[in-house]
């Protein structure tokens, strides 16, 4: 399964909405300093969807805000 998510890093907390296009935008603690922020963005989506971070791979836009995301089954 592939989604479209838009990342705003540096937020005060975290979550996850979802705008009227049907694109994820996911609020970030980390900086996007080291892949940090690639790093958490991984470990929201095995929460939310309760998969492993294995799992997940971030296919385009690995140093952009707009990322497509892979989840394999």
């Amino acid at each position: 399964m592939k989604i479209n998510v838009k990342v705003k890093p540096k937020s005060k907390q975290q979550k996850i909405e979802k705008n009227p296009e049907g694109i994820r935008i996911i609020h970030l603690k980390s900086a996007p300093i080291d892949g940090k922020a690639n790093q958490e963005l991984r470990e929201i989506i095995a929460q939310k969807f309760k998969i492993k971070k294995a799992q997940i791979t971030i296919k385009h836009g690995l140093s952009s805000h707009n990322k497509v995301i892979q989840i394999d089954d």
